[in-house]
């Protein structure tokens, strides 16, 4: 039988205009969990303070850090240059186990050349996440024209129920 919950095991904050209540878990924990699924839900920050969600797919390294691939002409870019703070949700397929990584954001420069190091560090993404591509020249020049970018995303802090 579950044991009834107490103030000091529920984690609170606020985020812009939003005010959140979870329980409290190990940074460690959620990372393990979010390296079990590359599907995640990447909150960011508009201007105005309400959040800005939006399906990704993600790849967590060996060394904790959360790699997101992004565009630079959407609202997630803009508000990551703005305010370079984001979270994710991961969910288990059955919906019933969840963790959000809260953290700091770190941006590459949006890829400029199929030869730079932002695009050496999409090939690494795509990598980790998918293997093998099929025409590395044909992904590093979309990379260029797609105008991506990688998200870096630190965690500092996390909740959820696993």
């Amino acid at each position: 039988m579950p044991q009834p919950l107490h103030s000091d095991q529920l984690t609170r904050g606020k985020v812009g205009a939003l005010w959140w209540v979870g329980l409290g878990m190990e940074i460690s924990s959620a990372v393990d969990f979010a390296r079990t699924t590359k599907r995640s839900v990447l909150t960011t920050i508009r201007r105005n303070g309400r959040p800005q969600l939006s399906n990704v797919l993600h790849v967590v390294g060996d060394d904790g850090v959360i790699r997101i691939s992004i565009t630079a002409d959407r609202a997630k870019y803009h508000n990551l240059v703005r305010d370079p703070w984001a979270a994710i949700h991961v969910t288990r397929d059955d919906f019933f186990a969840y963790a959000v990584i809260e953290g700091t954001v770190d941006l590459t420069p949006v890829a400029a050349d199929p030869d730079d190091s932002t695009v050496d560090e999409l090939v690494g993404y795509y990598r980790a996440g998918s293997g093998e591509h099929p025409d590395w020249d044909e992904y590093r020049k979309a990379m260029v024209t797609d105008r991506r970018a990688l998200v870096r995303l630190t965690p500092t802090h996390a909740y959820g129920m696993l």
